[in-house]
Order: C-alpha cells, then structure tokens, then sequence
C-alpha cells in the first residue's frame, strides 16, 4: 500500500476567544535515500508521492545524466518510515557520479547539505539555448493564477510548495512537495517523461541559486517566482540568459532579468 501523503491528528484551536477540538491534515515528510547503480548517492526530506519523476528530475537538474534515455530503471520500497528510491544509469554515467563531492543527506529539499566545498557549492550554471520562444506576460501570469488551483495536498495541509513546468507545446505539468527543490525536481521528470521539452518554470517560493541551476539543466528559459529572486540568482540568471521573473502574483509581476514575449 502507497505511503500516504497526509495525516488527520486532532488539534486545539483558539479564535476569538473560543476554544475546540479540530481535526487537521498535516503534510506527511519522510526521508528518502536515493542510490544509482546500488551506490548511496542522496538523502532528501520529501512528500512520499511521484517517485519516478523525482528520480528523473533530480538525476537531470543534478547534471548526473544527460538525457531520459539514459535513466535505465526506477524502482521504490517503503523501509524504517522512509523510501528508498533505486536508481539505475550507465556505468560510464556512474563513474562520473561516483567523482562527484557531493554526496546529501538533506534537511527538506536541501540542495547543498553535504557538499564538499565551495567550488563544488556554486556550479557555473548552464546557457540557455539561443532564440527559443519565450512565453508572454499574460501567459505567465495565468499559469501562476492557474497553479494556484492545481495544489490539493496545499489546499488541505497548507505545507507545501508546487512547481510548474510550461513544456514548449504548452503543456502545464504541476507536482507539489515539502521542499519546493523536489517539487521542481517531479514536474521536470514528469515533463521530461511525457516526452516533452521543458520552457518556463513557475515555483511558489522565492527564486533562489538551487531554483535557478536546476531550471538551466532542465533547459527552461524563464523562471518565476511568487516571491523575490536572491541576487545570486539574479546574477546566474544573467550568466545563464534567462529571463527571470519575481514577485508574480497576478496581476503584477517584476522582470529581473530578460524580456517575455
């Protein structure tokens, strides 16, 4: 049986003086050790749902393969109250994994626990491809108004962050989770499994260094954001030629970085 994503438990509410027992959903958060070709690679804070797509996402936005292709097999068993997510790839792609200083065991959706050193903290970030359509101003925004409506598990529990990525078809793919990395992590391998191609993300939570990298090796060319970028994101933005949105809360929004259609 599927591990579930939340839990009912019985709380004392106050409001406006009156006091009762309420039953409340709370988001369920459980670690999850990822491992490629058997080795222990990752342990991430996550919502216990959508295990394919988090492996293919993560293994893309982490540079630890190049393409879906070469995710040969994703298989997951519930163990001592966590997931453990087995992973397998090429092992010419394991030798490069297996080079890597950076080996997480990660607070929610940590993206640096773990690493090594700085060198290895702050990555040169990827390009953008050069003259690929940009989705327009009202687009975004009714993705960001759309996505609003496409979050149940935050809709009941009020914990978690969501993700979307606009494919260049203009398929809307959501995924939520506890740590808003994961969630960015499942719509990318989602999208990625449907055979699509990544272009926009739009994320409920500030748009931060990790937000930015993975969206780059996801190929999007836009990232917004409900919240403010941080000004490392800003500047990876400017290296990588993305455009870069905060503050996108229809009908508003501020353009960083870039131009939108």
């Amino acid at each position: 049986m599927a591990m579930a994503t939340l839990q009912s438990v019985t709380a004392r509410r106050w409001d406006g003086g009156i006091e009762a027992d309420v039953r409340e959903a709370l988001a369920e958060e459980v670690p999850v050790a990822l491992s490629f070709n058997g080795q222990p690679y990752a342990v991430m804070m996550a919502t216990p749902a959508d295990f394919e797509d988090f492996a293919l996402g993560f293994a893309i936005t982490e540079r630890l393969i190049e393409s879906p292709a070469e995710l040969l097999g994703v298989t997951h068993s519930e163990r001592d109250g966590g997931i453990e997510l087995r992973v397998q790839v090429p092992g010419a792609r394991m030798a490069a994994i297996l080079g890597r200083e950076r080996n997480l065991a990660g607070r929610t959706g940590c993206g640096l626990c773990g690493t090594a050193t700085l060198d290895a903290a702050i990555r040169p970030v990827a390009r953008v491809r050069p003259g690929e359509p940009l989705i327009t101003r009202a687009a975004l925004l009714a993705g960001m108004e759309r996505m609003t409506g496409l979050q149940p598990l935050n809709a009941t529990s009020g914990a978690l962050h969501a993700a979307v990525v606009i494919s260049s078809n203009s398929v809307f793919i959501v995924r939520e989770d506890v740590g808003r990395h994961n969630a960015i992590d499942k719509a990318v391998g989602a999208t990625l499994a449907a055979g699509l191609r990544p272009r926009s993300l739009l994320v409920t939570s500030r748009a931060s260094y990790e937000v930015l990298h993975k969206a780059a090796e996801a190929g999007c060319n836009v990232v917004a954001a409900v919240s403010a970028p941080t000004a490392l994101a800003l500047r990876l933005a400017q290296q990588s030629g993305m455009t870069l949105v905060g503050w996108a809360r229809p009908p508003r929004l501020t353009i960083y970085s870039g131009e939108l259609a």
